[in-house]
């Protein structure tokens, strides 16, 4: 087992949250995963919606 975090976990760990569901693509060699990961913040008068 790899002693190094892999870059998802630390991720987690710091305060980010998976976001939107998952997808998947095919380049025609291999199915490639992703999902988007993000940082919530309050909000600020730049991002409040009015």
């Amino acid at each position: 087992m790899s002693t190094t975090p892999d870059p998802l976990s630390t991720a987690l760990d710091d305060g980010y949250v998976l976001h939107g569901g998952p997808t998947l693509t095919f380049d025609g060699d291999r199915v490639i995963a992703g999902q988007a990961v993000i940082l919530p913040t309050g909000p600020t008068p730049e991002t409040r919606l009015v």
